[in-house]
């Protein structure tokens, strides 16, 4: 089983969102879109957000780092390709 549930995270993303907004997340699709894209980049070299994560696989952490809102979710015209970053 996953920890936190997948209505836990989606929570979690959402939190921020004003009452009437499109939430940001609305399916568990999404989720998983989100969180294999961020252990991608963990696997890549990105730093951890999250302490204790030493010894735990890139998905956990990435987990852990969405539900403790230590990352974004944006949506896809809001993304920011690594050209626009350099």
């Amino acid at each position: 089983m996953l920890h936190p549930s997948y209505t836990d995270l989606i929570n979690a993303v959402n939190s921020e969102v004003e009452l009437g907004e499109q939430p940001v997340v609305q399916s568990r699709y999404s989720i998983v879109v989100a969180t294999s894209k961020r252990a991608r980049q963990l696997i890549d070299g990105e730093e951890p957000l999250v302490a204790g994560s030493n010894g735990k696989k890139p998905l956990s952490i990435a987990i852990d780092e969405l539900y403790h809102q230590k990352v974004k979710i944006l949506p896809e015209e809001e993304e920011v390709s690594e050209d626009d970053q350099k």
